[in-house]
């Protein structure tokens, strides 16, 4: 099949297909007399299982070395699940991050929405608690002069 009906076919774009293949992460299409790329479906279950790799996380050198590893008959299984629990490890990390993000701007959207909405200059109103939190990394509530994290 020619670069169009594989590029279809793997929902992947050609650009990307021309490019996986420059970083041998898929195997040279053969020419046709005119030069035409010529992929096999062999190259559509390869993107394929490139893709979905990308969409849990891993990074192309990661897919690299399973692909690596399975064109020499050697199982990669050990080593996509220890990926697969890095990527985990990361996952949750981001989880938590984000968790806090949230209370944060909960907790901001909470207190300044009790502040005064016509300060112009910022000092008494949301903004300045947007600004104390770029400042300490806290919410900052005027009022009582507490912190919370």
């Amino acid at each position: 099949m020619l670069i169009s009906e594989l590029a279809k076919t793997a929902r992947i774009s050609a650009k990307t297909i021309r490019y996986y293949e420059s970083v041998k992460l898929i195997p040279p299409a053969q020419r046709s007399a005119n030069k035409y790329r010529f992929y096999s479906p062999s190259h559509v279950e390869r993107l394929r299982f490139i893709a979905s790799a990308r969409s849990l996380g891993f990074t192309l050198a990661e897919i690299k070395e399973v692909l690596a590893a399975r064109d020499k008959n050697i199982a990669p299984c050990d080593e996509v699940l220890e990926t697969l629990s890095h990527h985990l490890a990361e996952v949750d990390q981001r989880i938590s991050d984000l968790l806090r993000l949230r209370d944060a701007i909960a907790q901001i959207r909470r207190v300044g929405s009790t502040l005064p909405k016509d300060d112009v200059r910022g000092e008494h109103c949301v903004c300045y608690l947007i600004k104390a939190f770029g400042e300490t990394g806290e919410v900052v509530i005027q009022k009582g002069e507490m912190s919370d994290v």
